[in-house]
């Protein structure tokens, strides 16, 4: 019986997460449940979403998600909308936790629940390999929408 439970442990442990840890393709839908921009300019920020997204699709430390939602803040911030880029940080700060399982969470490219951490070398090398294949392919802002 201890026998069974020490290979239950390490199939759970050990096993599992090598077969798990598969990113999936960069996807973005824009600025989530957020408009891209205003009624004039329906995309004024929608770059800034995006860039967003693929800090999250990575996913990483504390640190890097507190730098990312800063980034997107001072993004929308330099469109010229201060009070919405504030708006905005306080969303993804209470949204965009790993501990909840949307879409839209940290690290949202990796099967959840993947929560803060140092990516390990193998991640790193996937995400390297598909942030290659993005710049490759200079997909527009309408296909970033989307997915790659």
């Amino acid at each position: 019986m201890k026998s069974l439970k020490i290979l239950i442990f390490a199939s759970i442990f050990f096993i599992s997460p090598a077969f798990a840890n598969q990113l999936k393709p960069f996807t973005s839908d824009g600025c989530s449940a957020f408009p891209d921009g205003t009624f004039e300019q329906n995309t004024l920020w929608l770059s800034c979403c995006v860039s967003h997204d693929l800090a999250y699709w990575q996913g990483g430390t504390y640190q890097q998600r507190k730098d990312a939602d800063i980034a997107l803040k001072e993004c929308v911030a330099k469109v010229g909308e201060k009070q919405i880029a504030n708006l905005m940080l306080a969303g993804v700060r209470v949204g965009g936790s790993p501990f909840f399982p949307t879409t839209f969470r940290w690290g949202y490219g990796w099967p959840y629940p993947k929560l803060y951490g140092q990516l390990s070398k193998n991640e790193k090398e996937q995400v390297n390999t598909q942030l290659a294949k993005i710049k490759r392919d200079k997909p527009s802002l309408a296909t970033l929408k989307k997915s790659f």
